[in-house]
């Protein structure tokens, strides 16, 4: 599990496009640090109050903030910009396309903390920041397997090399369900909860099929092929059968793997000539999905050998 340091630089290059930022001022301290995942509206340590002032997070600057600036003296906003640039914040966002004045941005290049500026409206650009800074907190790593989703289902194939995962896989997609990573898949920790799946940036759409070589996804078999990102629902490996001495025939004990600290259903399918691979990790998906509306067909068969055991009846 990793913790990357987020930097000003990396929120903006990450979510620029998705946030509507421009960088007008301060690009020598892009690389300062974020120290927590949302945005903070500075309106009391413009006042003059800054005891509880969370300087940690972005600052981002409104309609009611610039009102307030305004309505004071040009010496009264260069000792409030002076107290809050002293304050080392990472960065400034002026929504609603406001531009900041003169006076602002030069304090801000002389302390070197970057201004942006944004066309959205304040509340707006606080919530699609703050998933965006969530997401970029999240706690990540990666999973040697390829993704799945199945009818809602995201399912990570793990096997060795040759055990047949990329054709099972293949199989999946010609079947209408979608890829998501092909053969590592980058996984991230949302609310502490969530198991999020998706593919590096640089082999997205893109699978490695062997004795072909590199196929495009999306480009053959259509948009509906690819899913940027998945909840992680399943975990099967593909294992030779000789490999799996005790076969669960009955599926009445859960195993679990886990995945950044995370419990997640794990099914192990023993893997010999003749098996359909795909139809199995198929149906493996149909039957977490059941158990996970409450319905678990083993215990039930259980329950009903148990009740009919009780009568004395033959089987």
């Amino acid at each position: 599990m990793q913790h990357d340091l987020v930097t000003v630089e990396r929120f903006y290059t990450s979510h620029a496009n998705a946030l509507g930022l421009k960088l007008t001022a301060g690009a020598s301290g892009l690389k300062r640090p974020i120290r927590e995942p949302t945005v903070n509206r500075p309106g009391l340590a413009l006042a003059g109050f800054t005891k509880y002032f969370a300087n940690k997070r972005v600052q981002t600057i409104g309609n009611a903030e610039t009102s307030y600036l305004h309505a004071l003296t040009a010496e009264q906003r260069q000792e409030r910009y002076d107290q809050l640039f002293a304050e080392n914040i990472p960065c400034v966002v002026f929504s609603r396309g406001l531009k900041p004045d003169k006076a602002f941005l030069a304090t801000a290049e002389r302390c070197e903390v970057p201004i942006f500026t944004t066309p959205l409206v304040t509340m707006r650009f606080i919530n699609q920041a703050t998933l965006a800074l969530e997401t970029l907190f999240a706690p990540h790593g990666s999973e040697m397997g390829s993704m799945v989703d199945i009818l809602g289902v995201g399912v990570i194939v793990k096997g060795e090399s040759g055990i047949g995962k990329s054709e099972c896989v293949l199989a999946l997609i010609e079947r209408g369900y979608s890829l998501v990573a092909d053969d590592v898949t980058k996984v991230s920790l949302l609310d502490g909860k969530e198991v999020i799946g998706t593919s590096a940036e640089l082999t997205r759409d893109h699978m490695e099929v062997r004795g072909i070589g590199i196929i495009n996804v999306a480009a053959m078999f259509g948009v509906r092929s690819i899913r940027g990102e998945k909840r992680v629902d399943l975990v099967v490996s593909l294992k030779d059968w000789d490999h799996v001495p005790d076969v669960d025939r009955l599926g009445m004990e859960q195993e679990f793997v886990k995945v950044l600290g995370v419990d997640i259903p794990h099914i192990t399918i023993p893997v010999r000539p003749g098996r359909d691979l795909a139809r199995l990790v198929e149906v493996a998906a149909f039957q977490t999905k059941l158990k996970a509306s409450g319905y678990n067909p083993a215990e039930e068969l259980n329950r009903r050998l148990i009740a009919k055991m009780g009568t004395g009846k033959t089987l």
